[in-house]
């Protein structure tokens, strides 16, 4: 872990750490796609742009994802696509300043690493419900049986650099879909080439979405997709001294061009830098095998993306996102020794999945725990 890495690779292991993330990713990209009706291209094309352009800026698993906040509130109220494109430029723009001013690398040197460690803890639970009560059980009893057999595989190859887990029960699931539920013939007849189509924000969506989309992901995207991102970095590759100001620079050039060529808002996460890592990812060559996946689907297989989402069944998906989750709880394990740090990870976790707004609450009252704990009101040592 201690080793220096090459900046890209293309191996078994990398393809294998590719499709880590992909079980977080995949399903609020469809969603997105035909809940707020985005162009299937667009989106696909700039998701997966992102991120090539990431590995080969950071040379880590560093992952793109979603805006998780920003997605659940267009799914569950069904919001325009021009709303989303509007959020993402004012998080975007936000994110800017916050990195301006200098008020990011503030909070990183205020937050101290306990809370940092309940939000990861907290993240790991949230992906573990949702692959466990959505995902596996989405096929009925084939679906168990797919999902114990893809849980097998990767428990008895996770760590395997010779034979890594993913490209089998990516295999798998493919063979699953192709006998199951998907004609073939349909789906190759449904190849074409598209591009993605321009689009511009206007003003009142910007606004709109500042209030709407915006102010609800800030707190969650400075807990996991900053701080928590750049902490999981550290634990995996301490040689690399990534600093809040480059990842937050990110993050924001990112959500200032995607809407305007019909891209999703997105980010960083400590999830999927644990999942392309736990599935054998080490360089940037991970997410830019990852990303060519997105771009080659939008390019030539954005009209039969409906039947494309049958390729990666669900159960598959959430053993995937099961041992991802399992990456991130295992992370907590340096705050065992102390236990009051260890209570209050735990507690710090437990906010941020129980309560609404759960990310702002734990951020905010973990930290303010903590100084009280210790007596002082400094910044903790990271």
């Amino acid at each position: 872990m201690g080793r220096m890495q090459p900046w890209v690779r293309f191996d078994r292991n990398e393809l294998s750490g590719a499709f880590g993330d992909f079980g977080t990713d995949f399903p609020l990209i469809v969603g997105l796609i035909l809940v707020a009706g985005l162009d299937t291209t667009s989106v696909l094309v700039m998701f997966g742009g992102m991120q090539i352009v990431t590995g080969l800026a950071y040379g880590l698993p560093m992952p793109v994802q979603p805006l998780k906040a920003m997605a659940v509130i267009v799914l569950t109220q069904k919001l325009t696509g021009n709303l989303l494109y509007g959020g993402g430029l004012a998080i975007g723009l936000l994110m800017l300043l916050l990195v301006l001013t200098g008020w990011l690398e503030w909070l990183g040197r205020v937050v101290p690493k306990t809370v940092v460690r309940g939000i990861q803890f907290g993240l790991g639970v949230q992906l573990a419900l949702l692959a466990l009560t959505d995902f596996v059980p989405a096929d009925g009893w084939p679906g168990y049986t797919l999902a114990a057999a893809s849980f097998v595989i990767t428990l008895a190859l996770i760590g395997n650099r010779r034979f890594p887990p993913a490209p089998v029960v990516i295999l798998l699931g493919l063979i699953y879909a192709l006998t199951t539920r998907l004609d073939g013939g349909m789906l190759a007849r449904s190849f074409g080439f598209n591009l993605p189509t321009l689009h511009i924000p206007a003003p009142a969506d910007v606004w709109t979405g500042f209030l709407l989309l915006a102010l609800p992901q800030l707190p969650l995207s400075l807990g996991n997709s900053i701080l928590a991102t750049r902490q999981v970095i550290t634990d995996f590759f301490p040689e690399r001294n990534l600093s809040l100001r480059r990842i937050g620079l990110t993050y924001s050039l990112m959500n200032l061009l995607n809407p305007f060529f019909g891209g999703i808002p997105t980010c960083h996460g400590s999830g999927g830098v644990a999942g392309h890592y736990t599935f054998g990812g080490r360089t940037g060559g991970s997410v830019i095998i990852e990303g060519s996946i997105y771009v080659a689907l939008g390019l030539f297989l954005s009209r039969g993306f409906h039947l494309a989402i049958e390729l990666f069944p669900k159960p598959v998906l959430g053993v995937i996102l099961l041992f991802e989750a399992l990456a991130l709880l295992k992370l907590i394990a340096d705050a065992a020794p102390a236990k009051g740090d260890f209570a209050l990870v735990l507690l710090v976790g437990l906010l941020c999945v129980g309560l609404p707004y759960g990310y702002v609450v734990g951020l905010l009252l973990g930290t303010a725990l903590s100084y009280l704990a210790r007596g002082r009101f400094r910044p903790l040592a990271q």
